[in-house]
């Protein structure tokens, strides 16, 4: 009989699926704000096969935040500042979530079977946080530690979208700002959405709650003291370039004051 070392299948091999690449976007790191973006796309690379799930399914939102990447570009665009986005699929490995997160790969999703995560070892989860969770988190690092170089300790703004329905159940917020203990920067964010004269409904802290260990804000943000917030769009009004260039400009008006009177980064709670 072969020993369990003999059994044991051989340690993926890192040149043949190197890093997946992370899309940055280039900005004035001195303004202080960093623009994220956890669930930027829908792709799956051709040797995982999709996963297994129907093509269908890459349109819904277990497979990524419809508009929020487009909505990230033009932001960044408008402000002049850095933006780091993904090029993978949440339905590979989510980097909003901890390491240790149960729902770090998922088998599940919002009732679909995800056929090629269902069977995943502690070996392939580990490889795909190499090959794509890894060189996020790297690309935040960097692009923060360039802020800082240049003396300006950045604002984190992280950007996503939500369903319209869930479960049945019609959500009413166009639009929520999402935050654990730090309000410095969503309680602006929060005031100045209230009074925008279209009458936004604005969640706080809804339709999700804020503090989730070991997710992107958590370990890039919070860590570091950096002021922070988590923008959610309702889905259906990111649809067409209309409405995504409409909560870009948005967003630019409301973080160009707070991008000149920079949040002090110092006074963490």
């Amino acid at each position: 009989m072969p020993s369990s070392a003999a059994r044991r299948a051989p340690a993926p091999d890192p040149t043949e699926h190197p890093e997946h690449p992370v899309e940055t976007i280039a900005g004035d790191p001195g303004r202080g704000l960093l623009i994220l973006c956890d669930h930027a796309s829908n792709h799956v690379p051709d040797d995982l096969d999709r996963l297994g799930v129907p093509e269908h399914e890459f349109g819904r939102h277990i497979a990524y935040d419809l508009g929020a990447a487009a909505v990230t570009r033009q932001l960044a665009g408008l402000l002049g500042v850095p933006a780091v986005l993904t090029r993978f699929s949440r339905l590979v490995i989510d980097p909003n979530r901890g390491r240790k997160d149960p729902t770090l790969v998922m088998r599940l999703s919002d009732g679909a079977i995800v056929p090629g995560n269902a069977r995943i070892d502690a070996d392939g989860v580990a490889e795909r946080i190499r090959r794509f969770y890894a060189p996020y988190d790297r690309a935040i690092d960097a692009a923060v530690a360039e802020a800082q170089a240049a003396g300006a300790p950045p604002m984190i703004l992280t950007m996503h979208s939500f369903t319209r329905y869930w479960r049945g159940v019609a959500r009413p917020w166009h639009v929520g700002i999402l935050y654990d203990g730090d309000e410095r920067l969503s309680r602006p964010l929060i005031a100045g959405l209230q009074a925008d004269p279209a009458g936004l409904v604005v969640g706080d802290n809804d339709p999700y709650g804020g503090g989730l260990p070991g997710d992107t804000v958590d370990r890039h943000a919070t860590a570091r003291g950096l002021p922070n917030a988590l923008v959610e769009i309702r889905q259906d009004l990111l649809l067409s370039e209309a409405g995504i260039a409409e909560w870009a400009e948005r967003f630019a008006k409301l973080m160009q004051p707070l991008i000149g009177h920079r949040v002090d980064a110092a006074a963490a709670p």
